[in-house]
């Protein structure tokens, strides 16, 4: 008997530059188990890039395809669905994922929808895939369609052939994980170490949490369940001897890093492999919710590599409420805030612009809050549905009274060979019941101009400073938005630009975007970074690129305006201020030109600023930093530094939306000059 031909696909799109880059160990967990389950009865491909799967179904296709569920992908999985078909229409089609909803009526409209595919695995796709596996090699392979979906299976919802869905979903997760064989230690990923993409880690599986906007906020999957700290080190150490030398990076999959018993021995086996490999240089992952102080026990010794993530996703009680919220409360964070400087580790808050019962000025609350509690990055997103959500359920879309448009998702787009060009999409809130799309509009630039302003150590000196000087921190953002049309033409043009991005982005309707595209001019536009872009990320890229001096300048002529109406300006202010000036415009001097190793800024201090940020506690002013005598001292960028950002521009490409894929994966510290 012939082995059962199986394809796994995890796709991302490539047209310009890998969109969703990490390894994919979803289905290398799912193939592992197969194997394990079934031997040499099955036959395996597992598949990233959507060409390769293309050909592959074309010239010889399987006897079942299996494809992820994102909503990077699910577009895409739905044609790769409708070749399969036409090339074996007799094959098994499987999918499965997070992306699909929670209530039986929308799933049943969700079939209805996306009618390419038999089988939906919902929760951990192993022990539902190998179910449906058993049932094909039982089956009799004429008919191994029919035999397959004529009764339920566990872990699977069916659609039968008379198109009734069959439900059977019991608990299938699998509490010891390690009964799963790592798809890096069996080899299973090893081809997927190539130039292109990111290793991904993954020490368990769930989150305690009940979040109403993310799909892992299910009760079916509140256990977190773990893979054995041996087993974790020695995927830590595979993966370092097998990544590329020009992969500087590495995601962790887990939702709540730092706060799961055997963290920290995770954490020290990175930090081992660091010190001997020079791998990673930056961590990609979200820190745990709840525990900060025992997340910092866990990460300080990866301080270079990885910041403290506080998910706060809004600071009003009543919006926490709304969204099911345990948070970490303000004065938990200022009391946390001196240990987590004298471990050298950064802060990133993040918060989320649409969520129910959220106001403008309860947004703009919560920025304040943040910024008062002094963390080094303030991150707003836009609040979207995603369909394993409970926001997403038609009761609280209809209770919050949700204004939603569409728009594409940055970079996900490819012409198949069919000629046929294909997008991905997704659906973002823009305004509801306590939110007009004026201030959706407001708030998203305050969020921007957070983005470049609050952001690691480039503008450090320039808001300790004002802090020292009793200025609320805050009001230089705010102030940067509400006062740009006196800013340098090319910010002022960068902010008409991004507000013009932010309302042309959006849609009435996927199959409007999915039609438009269509059009091979519009299409073309999307080649050449016209659209379909991260706008915020984008504008930051044109910013670095473009007119860093320029945003600089206006940062600090905003700030300068507000030591003025406070009163604060006199001879020694006004000197202290004008080397924390300089200080910044040789930080943040030509991060990206070509030519940036030989423009090296030199100026004159009177006072020694990098020994005044090193002071932990924040208490002593500049004028106790002074120097005997002026000192003049360059800006420089490191070899290292040139060689990280170089090679992640050749990882992603010299484009704009290449760059903008490129400075995610560095280090924030990689990108700003030091004094020398």
């Amino acid at each position: 008997m012939d082995s059962l031909k199986i394809y796994l696909g995890d796709l991302t799109y490539n047209t310009i530059a890998v969109s969703t880059e990490s390894l994919p160990i979803n289905i290398g967990f799912i193939a592992s188990y197969c194997i394990k389950q079934f031997g040499n009865k099955v036959d395996i491909t597992l598949f990233k890039y959507i060409d390769d799967l293309e050909k592959a179904i074309s010239e010889s296709p399987p006897d079942i395809l299996g494809l992820s569920n994102y909503c990077w992908c699910q577009n895409v999985s739905q044609e790769m669905f409708k070749l399969f078909t036409q090339k074996n229409p007799d094959g098994l089609r499987v999918w499965g994922g997070p992306n699909f909803p929670i209530d039986a009526p929308s799933q049943k409209k969700f079939f209805e929808k996306f009618q390419n595919f038999d089988i939906y695995v919902p929760i951990d796709g192993e022990v539902g895939f190998s179910n449906v596996v058993e049932k094909a090699l039982q089956a009799n392979s004429i008919d191994r369609k029919n035999n397959v979906l004529e009764s339920p299976l566990d872990g699977c919802i069916i659609k039968n052939p008379e198109g009734r869905l069959l439900y059977s979903l019991g608990d299938t997760r699998i509490k010891n994980l390690d009964e799963i064989p790592s798809p890096y230690l069996t080899g299973l990923v090893d081809k997927f170490f190539d130039d292109n993409l990111i290793p991904m880690l993954q020490t368990n599986r769930g989150c305690p949490f009940s979040c109403t906007f993310c799909t892992d906020g299910r009760e079916a999957v509140n256990m977190v369940n773990r893979f054995s700290k041996e087993r974790t080190k020695s995927e830590i150490n595979y993966i370092a001897n097998h990544v590329k030398k020009n992969v500087h990076s590495m995601f962790i999959s887990d939702l709540n890093f730092g706060m799961i018993p055997g963290d920290l021995e995770t954490c020290k086996a990175i930090q081992e492999i660091q010190e001997k490999f020079d791998y990673p240089h930056k961590l990609l992952t979200t820190t745990g919710k709840n525990n900060k102080k025992k997340i910092i026990e866990s990460i300080k010794s990866l301080s270079d590599s990885l910041s403290l993530s506080m998910s706060v996703q809004s600071m009003d009680d009543q919006v926490l409420k709304n969204i099911k919220r345990d948070n970490i409360s303000k004065e938990v964070m200022l009391e946390l805030a001196p240990v987590i400087k004298e471990n050298n580790m950064a802060t990133t808050a993040e918060i989320i612009l649409g969520l129910p019962g959220e106001t403008y000025e309860s947004h703009l609350s919560t920025i304040r809050k943040l910024i008062s509690a002094k963390l080094d990055d303030v991150i707003t997103y836009t609040c979207f549905l995603l369909p394993g959500s409970e926001m997403a359920t038609p009761e609280q879309q209809t209770k919050w009274k949700f204004k939603t448009k569409f728009r594409m998702l940055p970079m996900d787009f490819a012409k198949l060979s069919s000629g046929k060009n294909i997008c991905e999409i997704e659906e973002v809130i823009i305004g509801s019941k306590d939110l007009n799309f004026d201030d959706y509009v407001k708030l998203r630039m305050i969020g921007f101009t957070l983005w470049m302003t609050n952001k690691g150590v480039l503008y450090t000196s320039l808001i300790k400073f004002l802090r020292q000087q009793k200025i609320d921190v805050a009001d230089l953002f705010f102030n940067m938005v509400e006062h740009r049309s006196q800013s340098p033409l090319p910010i002022q043009n960068i902010y008409e630009k991004f507000v013009q991005a932010t309302i042309n982005e959006l849609y009435d309707s996927p199959e409007e975007i999915l039609e438009k595209i269509q059009d091979n001019s519009e299409f073309q536009n999307l080649v050449d970074e016209k659209a379909g872009f991260n706008v915020i990320r984008y504008h930051h890229t044109m910013i670095l690129s473009e007119c860093m001096d320029e945003w600089t300048e206006y940062a600090l002529q905003t700030a300068y305006q507000l030591l003025q109406y406070g009163g604060k300006l006199n001879d020694e202010i006004q000197k202290q201020f004008n080397d924390i000036s300089n200080y910044c415009r040789g930080k943040c001097h030509n991060p990206l030109g070509q030519d940036r190793m030989n423009t090296n800024p030199e100026f004159t201090f009177n006072y020694d600023i990098d020994k005044w940020l090193d002071e932990i506690l924040d208490i002593d002013s500049l004028d106790k930093f002074r120097l005997s005598e002026s000192k003049k001292i360059n800006f420089v960028l490191t070899d290292e530094q040139f060689k990280i950002i170089h090679d992640n521009i050749e990882l992603f490409g010299s484009t704009t939306v290449g760059y903008t894929k490129a400075l995610k994966m560095v280090p924030e510290r990689m990108f700003w000059r030091r004094s020398n």
